[in-house]
């Protein structure tokens, strides 16, 4: 599993011109699954994505976490996270799992989250050709892996 995790202020997810999901104060969360992704993999990233230290506390360094600052979380599928461009022009997603078992594994996830997070937790959707606009803060992005 990889996830590249962004502290926004701000993040939507537009569908066919609609909003599915929005969040405010946050991190988005792109996650890509591949095969052989589990369950302690996802407890494993739940665990790092909501007690990381990525939000300035008075001092303004990054000391309190997303469960700190009460923050949400807008998360997003994202295949491409394990696309291979070392050979040829265009990249090769044999590294990712499948969609039906990605499907699997990110509805597991956002489940995770869920249960996990006093914020709001909101989605894109799985596998739709999906516009994703935020307000990066800081900025701060990090790129979060369980081998």
């Amino acid at each position: 599993m990889k996830v590249v995790l962004q502290r926004v202020s701000s993040a939507t997810v537009t569908v066919s011109g609609e909003v599915v999901g929005q969040i405010g104060r946050g991190c988005l969360l792109l996650a890509g699954f591949r095969d052989g992704d589990n369950n302690d993999r996802l407890s494993w990233m739940a665990e790092k994505v909501l007690g990381l230290r990525v939000f300035p506390d008075d001092s303004g360094k990054m000391n309190l976490s997303l469960e700190d600052v009460s923050g949400d979380l807008l998360i997003v599928s994202q295949f491409t996270l394990y696309g291979n461009t070392n050979k040829g022009r265009r990249p090769s997603f044999v590294g990712a799992a499948p969609s039906e078992v990605a499907r699997g594994l990110y509805e597991q996830f956002v489940d995770l989250m869920r249960g996990r997070t006093g914020g709001c937790v909101e989605t894109g959707d799985f596998g739709a050709h999906m516009d994703v606009a935020l307000v990066n803060d800081g900025p701060v992005t990090l790129i979060l892996e369980r081998k």
